[in-house]
């Protein structure tokens, strides 16, 4: 059995697609165009913040850090690991909401062994499209 490294122990792989301007009109131009992976993640967090329904979501939410944002498509959390489970069941019940201008495609968590299988399969589709086999963005 192959080992895996943690490098960042209590983390989530959150893998989002942009929503095309066609699927949701009411995203803007400028909002599909975010500069870095933190603005992001402050949107994310704000989308989800707004769970007054939910006080375990919001909570949870609250608690998470940015990590890292990876080939303009997977951002990276961290946070305690009862918070990444109300995120994780949050999302299997559609309550997680996705940054503006992107869906959740899935959620992983940092560490498992279908992670790299994950970033191999995100990169190399990505790569063939664009011509480049980098992280990064």
């Amino acid at each position: 059995m192959e080992k895996f490294l943690q490098i960042a122990p209590h983390s989530l792989a959150i893998v989002l697609s942009r929503v095309s301007t066609e699927e949701s009109p009411a995203v803007t131009e400028k909002l599909q165009h975010h500069h870095t992976g933190y603005e992001i993640f402050a949107d994310f967090k704000a989308e989800n913040m707004q769970h007054f329904w939910n006080k375990k979501v919001t909570d949870a939410i609250s608690e998470t850090f940015f990590l890292g944002w990876i080939d303009e498509h997977v951002l990276l959390i961290q946070g305690k690991e009862d918070h990444l489970e109300v995120l994780r069941e949050g999302w299997t019940r559609r309550a997680l909401k996705p940054p503006r201008g992107f869906e959740i495609k899935c959620i992983v968590t940092v560490g498992q062994p279908d992670l790299p299988a994950l970033f191999t399969r995100h990169l190399s589709i990505n790569s063939h499209l664009s011509g480049r086999n980098q992280l990064g963005g």
